[in-house]
């Protein structure tokens, strides 16, 4: 028996078979980790719209609060100024013209005042004798002082206030500056 010689270039059937399988797998696992690779790009995409979605609620949140505090900021700003007010006409009240119960009846109003601003977190601010901050207070003059150093707040012209941490309005100070020694000139003005 004479044996059939296969012709060259072509391979058994099973060799094809075994190509295509390989051809195949090769190609699966290709798509798989393209697939793998999609689905972590997904994912990162996700956690970014998460995060996006995250700090957008937050920071609408701090806007809320922020817009919320400013409002109430004006509203006891202008509640400041008429207890201000109220309180510089009582000053100015001479305790025999009215009868006491409308006086004290007008302490109460401005003591209540006082109390509404100090439950919303409004205090005021302690400038006599301090250092001058330029961001709490707002110097309108400055006055010789021999017995105190430069910049010390000598006396307070009108209140300054703070709600929580801020500033709601500086106070208006008068503020210590060094003596000047006399000039030459206005020594010998002075001998003339």
């Amino acid at each position: 028996m004479t044996e059939e010689k296969e012709p060259e270039g072509l391979g058994s059937p099973e060799d094809e078979v075994s190509t295509s399988e390989d051809e195949d797998v090769a190609l699966m696992r290709e798509q798989l980790e393209e697939a793998l690779r999609e689905k972590d790009q997904f994912r990162s995409m996700a956690q970014r719209a998460q995060a996006d979605l995250a700090n957008y609620k937050r920071r609408t949140a701090e806007e809320r609060t922020e817009l919320r505090r400013t409002a109430n900021s004006q509203l006891l700003l202008k509640s400041i100024t008429f207890g201000d007010d109220l309180d510089r006409a009582l000053a100015l009240v001479p305790p025999d013209a009215v009868a006491s119960g409308w006086l004290e009846g007008l302490q109460l109003v401005l003591r209540n005042l006082a109390h509404l601003l100090a439950s919303e977190g409004v205090t005021k601010i302690d400038a006599e004798g301090q250092p001058f901050e330029p961001w709490e207070h707002e110097a309108v003059s400055y006055e010789e002082s021999p017995g105190n150093e430069e910049g010390i707040v000598l006396r307070v012209v009108r209140d300054g206030y703070r709600l929580h941490d801020k500033v709601l309005r500086p106070a208006q100070v008068a503020v210590s500056k060094k003596t000047q020694p006399p000039s030459p000139l206005e020594t010998t003005n002075e001998e003339a």
